[in-house]
Formats: C-alpha cells, structure tokens, sequence
C-alpha cells in the first residue's frame, strides 16, 4: 500500500462533507437500496481524490477504465466518482460503457450466420464496435470548449441503441473518460490450454469451441489496441463464478425499477435467463477474476456480502 489516500485523511473527511448529499441523492436516483454510506468515504473518496491529486490537468483526457464481472459495481463506481469529480473537484469527468458500442442487430445476425449463432448474442469480445468507442475518444480528446459531443447510447431491453437524437451530449473536453467494460484489459486466452465446454451453454450450443474461439481470436485485434490507452485499469474482484450470476440477477433487479415503459419492462430477463445470459461470458470471466488483478494499477475486492475494500494501489 502506498500513500493513497486513507478514509482517516483530513482531505477524505472535508471532501466526504461537501459531496455526502450529492452522492446519496445519486444513489437514491439511481434506486440503489441498502448502500452502505462507507462505500463513500472508503471507497468513493480516496479513488477520486487520487485521480484529482495524481492526474494533473493536461491537453489530452486521461482514459480510465474499470473492469470486473457482471453486477460487480464497476458502472455505479464510475457513476459516483464522476460526480465527485464533477461537482466537488471542478475536473471535468464523463464516461461511457463498452455496452454502449455494441454493433447493430444486423451485424450481429449476419455473424451469426456466417459464423455461429451464438454470435448474435451481444457481450463478448466481438460483439462490440470498437472503432465507434475510438471515434468517441478521438473526438472528446479534440474537443473546444463549446464543441458539443453525442455519447453513443444502448437500449438494453430493446437490445439496440437508441435513436441517436436521444444520445446524450456531452459539451467541452473533459480532463477523464471512465470506460467500464466487463472484459477491460483483458488478453486473449492460449488456445494451446483450450478447456472442454465450461457451462450448459457451451456444452448444449458449441460444443467443439467454435464460437468461444472465435470471440477469442476477435479480443486480439483492436480490443487490445483500444485497452493500450488506458492511463489506468481498475478492477473490481469479486469471491467467484457464483457471485457474478447473482450480482447480474441484482443488477437486472434494479433495472426493471428504472424501466418505465411496460413495453420494455415485459424484455427485463427472468431469472434463469439471467443465469444462462452470463454463461456466455462464463469463460473470459475466469481469466478476468483470475490474471487480470496482477497486472491492475488499482484492485478493490468485493466480499459475498457486497462489501469493498482496497486490495491495491499504485
């Protein structure tokens, strides 16, 4: 552990007391229950008074991602240190997720087709359109301070994004872009230690890896490009395999209290759909919750009871 800010600090304390209302009204907005108010000054606070104290304003935005699991909290993290960020350190934060650059239904079938169906299925290394989230960075790191930018938007119920007059706009060019991506940083799997099929879903739909490999083959090209930006990776390591389904039952819980159009709540995922929606990221996730913490600038760990704590810092 280095000099990182500790929630003892005067400096956690004074910033903790300035944005304590604005954070809980975020999280009320957000139809976050149970939060523990310590997520703020243990984890909260530090993470953003380090990016404001070790990140000094520059020309070009400092590109910050945060990975781990599905439901792991890496959104709602960001979410909650942009506003810091925002709103109490005047450092011009915004961000966007991976599941904001899916490619469209129509590339996904035509993959499938050509491919395997599985690949209509979005969320794996594929799946996304990468050069859309490198445009966006492109064009917030050129950025005049009235340029205004649209950030690419993804309906999931709807499984496609919305209208783009309906994406939001995001004005000037901000000193951090938080990426969260489930998959962030990860590398490609050696297909020399290739494993059987892992779940039900592999073992009943590809059988002999030609979808898994595929998905792998394709986290090699310009996925590692878009990850060699990073100034810093973040994960969020969860206990298991088994946390990472419940966290994204949670998370399709919470989604169905934001939804208020009944044609879209009808698409919110039952439980068991959510199980077998998950297995399909059931293979990188191991390696993810496995290797990628060695080589992360920052580790928090999540404990069974949904509790963080900062396992490493730079």
């Amino acid at each position: 552990m280095t000099d990182f800010p500790k929630a003892t600090d005067k400096k956690i304390q004074l910033l903790l007391n300035d944005s304590r209302e604005d954070l809980l009204a975020l999280a009320r907005q957000m139809k976050i229950d149970d939060l523990n108010e310590n997520f703020f000054e243990e984890i909260v606070i530090p993470i953003s008074l380090y990016f404001h104290h070790r990140f000094p304003k520059r020309a070009k935005p400092y590109f910050i991602c945060f990975t781990g699991g599905q439901g792991s909290g890496k959104t709602t993290l960001s979410i909650f240190v942009q506003k810091v960020l925002n709103e109490i350190c005047k450092r011009p934060a915004m961000g966007f997720s991976i599941d904001d650059i899916y490619k469209s239904q129509k590339e996904r079938k035509l993959l499938a087709t050509n491919i395997h169906p599985l690949c209509y299925v979005r969320g794996v290394p594929g799946t996304h359109d990468i050069d859309m989230g490198l445009n966006l960075i492109d064009q917030l790191s050129k950025a005049e301070p009235n340029t205004e930018t649209k950030i690419p938007a993804f309906c999931k119920p709807e499984d496609k994004h919305y209208p783009e007059e309906k994406w939001p706009i995001y004005k000037g060019r901000p000193d951090f872009i938080f990426f969260d991506a489930w998959c962030g940083g990860a590398r490609p799997l050696p297909e020399e230690d290739w494993l059987p099929p892992l779940n039900q879903l592999e073992a009943d739909e590809d059988p002999e890896g030609i979808w898994s490999k595929w998905s792998n083959k394709e986290l090699s090209k310009n996925y590692q490009y878009l990850f060699s930006l990073f100034d810093l990776l973040l994960i969020i390591k969860v206990p298991n395999m088994d946390f990472v389904y419940e966290s994204r039952w949670v998370q399709e819980q919470t989604l169905s209290k934001t939804v208020t159009d009944p044609a879209l709540k009808k698409k919110i995922m039952s439980k068991d759909e959510v199980y077998r929606f998950v297995m399909h990221y059931e293979r990188l996730t191991h390696y993810i919750l496995e290797e990628i913490p060695s080589f992360s600038d920052i580790v928090l760990s999540r404990d069974g009871n949904f509790k963080f704590s900062i396992f490493k810092t730079p």
